[in-house]
């Protein structure tokens, strides 16, 4: 359930003393668009479940598990009748790790884990969830927010190995597949801070030391997603965080968050966000004042 929603943002009831929240939700509600800052886990136990991001919508069945990344506007829509666990966490600790955002970025905007599409990893994944479950609802637990990050950062581990190892084929070895994960790491942190610069895809490629043409391939295996469209979601991104700020005027925006023309930066906001710049920015502000 949403406790607390103002216009499209909830700010999350987290358990005392802690950055977490976990419950059993049974309600047949449908929850409209909105965002929080905390990622949101959630896994069907009962009937289906479906969640809706962008222009996508993700339908899981029951003991399939999703992730949904931080910031990312969102819709759930439940049937008449199920259950499932809902699980929020702050995770902004995890940033100063050099190779998280590297992880986060594999998974954005939402992440689905399940039997079919993820076998070598999904039983791990779900045990871990049903291990968070059980420590989060122990009584008079002590260390309890620990234990749960230890093992939140134990899946993030286990989604970031399962998709550098796309990187594998045939006849590469160990050492180039290694060295293959390390130059992506590098490559999307690289990406992630000078996502505001006048960016190309043979520059990019030239820097990692691959033609345009294997660098294309090598970087849709490991970030499941173009590098044009990697590129403007963090241009997006870093707009979200200059729309925080009424003074700054919606096109100095658009021209410093790496978009050649306001028109281009609205319709790309638009299409990652479901709404323009300028609602969001309302949205953002009406929820600060409240």
């Amino acid at each position: 359930m949403i406790e607390n929603l103002k216009g499209m943002h909830e700010t999350v009831n987290y358990k005392k003393d802690t950055n977490l929240r976990l419950y059993n939700n049974e309600q047949a509600e449908d929850y409209p668009m909105h965002w929080h800052t905390p990622m949101e886990i959630i896994m069907p136990v009962e009937n289906t479940y479906s969640v809706i991001t962008g222009r996508h919508t993700i339908t899981m069945e029951p003991y399939d598990i999703i992730f949904i990344c931080p910031g990312v506007i969102h819709e759930l829509k439940a049937p008449a009748r199920g259950r499932r666990i809902i699980f929020q966490a702050e995770i902004t600790m995890f940033h100063s790790i050099h190779e998280f955002e590297a992880i986060l970025s594999i998974m954005a905007p939402a992440l689905k884990i399940s039997k079919n599409d993820t076998p070598a990893i999904y039983q791990k994944i779900y045990n871990l969830i049903l291990q968070i479950n059980e420590e989060y609802n122990r009584i008079n637990n002590i260390l309890m927010e620990t234990v749960i990050y230890e093992k939140l950062l134990n899946i993030f581990i286990l989604i970031g190995r399962n998709y550098t190892n796309n990187l594998r084929h045939d006849g590469t070895g160990y050492k180039k597949h290694k060295e293959y994960t390390e130059k992506f790491i590098s490559i999307c942190n690289y990406i992630n801070e000078h996502c505001t610069e006048d960016l190309s895809l043979e520059e990019i490629s030239s820097i990692a030391g691959f033609s345009k043409y294997h660098f294309t391939r090598l970087f849709k295996q490991f970030t499941t997603t173009t590098f044009y469209r990697y590129l403007n979601q963090k241009r997006i991104e870093h707009a979200q965080k200059m729309l925080a700020d009424p003074g700054i005027p919606v096109t100095e925006v658009a021209l410093s968050s790496g978009f050649q023309s306001l028109s281009a930066f609205i319709r790309m906001f638009k299409l990652i966000n479901q709404c323009t710049p300028t609602e969001y920015r309302n949205m953002f502000i009406h929820f600060t004042l409240d």
